[in-house]
């Protein structure tokens, strides 16, 4: 279980293929606190430390995971957001965030306000993933707010603060993103499709 509240932006450093599977090895600050088969949050996905060097670490991504995400677009040398399990005594200061991508998204526009940046986002409307105004929605592992509800778009405003501590300052037009859906919100869908049986 995560909040969605990124401990840092950790980078590529390494990028082995092993058949289906890919292994990462990243470069952070956070890997000499890491345990071995502990969980960290990658972009929102939820993968599990194998090895840890010093200052990297590794994880591995089945095909499963690469299919419905996007690790499989990262390179040697990109950024990516990272956040460790919350502790369950700790305050909840993002959002009940699973670690589990439901699709991807595009970044469609990435706007400059006066003091803030606005990124909108379209997704595929097929798989009945929805969001609602002011609902919560985590991008790339990041708990935000949702602005602009629609069909398949939504927009989000990130503050200074997001902007230069997450992937966000990198993010640009036609770049392909993790959602997760908020969890409440999921659970309800389910349940009205059940009740319309």
């Amino acid at each position: 279980m995560f909040t969605g509240i990124i401990e840092e932006v950790g980078s590529i450093s390494n990028i082995e293929t092993s058949g289906g599977n890919i292994d990462y090895t990243i470069k952070a600050n956070l890997a000499k606190e890491l345990k071995i088969d502990q969980s960290v949050a990658h972009n929102g996905v939820c993968l599990t430390v194998v090895d840890i060097h010093n200052d990297t670490y590794k994880v591995t991504a089945i095909d499963e995971t690469l299919n419905k995400t996007n690790l499989k677009d990262l390179k040697e040398g990109h950024l990516i957001n990272l956040e460790r399990g919350m502790k369950m005594n700790a305050h909840l200061d993002g959002h009940i965030v699973q670690g589990h991508v439901d699709q991807v998204a595009t970044c469609e526009r990435a706007e400059t306000r006066d003091g803030s940046w606005e990124f909108t986002f379209s997704y595929d409307p097929k798989l009945m993933n929805v969001t609602i105004e002011k609902g919560s929605i985590t991008i790339n592992g990041v708990s935000l707010t949702v602005v602009n509800s629609k069909l398949n778009e939504f927009s989000v405003a990130i503050i200074p603060y997001t902007y230069e501590n997450t992937t966000f300052k990198t993010l640009k037009t036609g770049d392909i993103v993790n959602l997760e859906f908020d969890v409440i919100g999921k659970y309800v869908k389910r349940l009205m499709e059940l009740k319309s049986q």
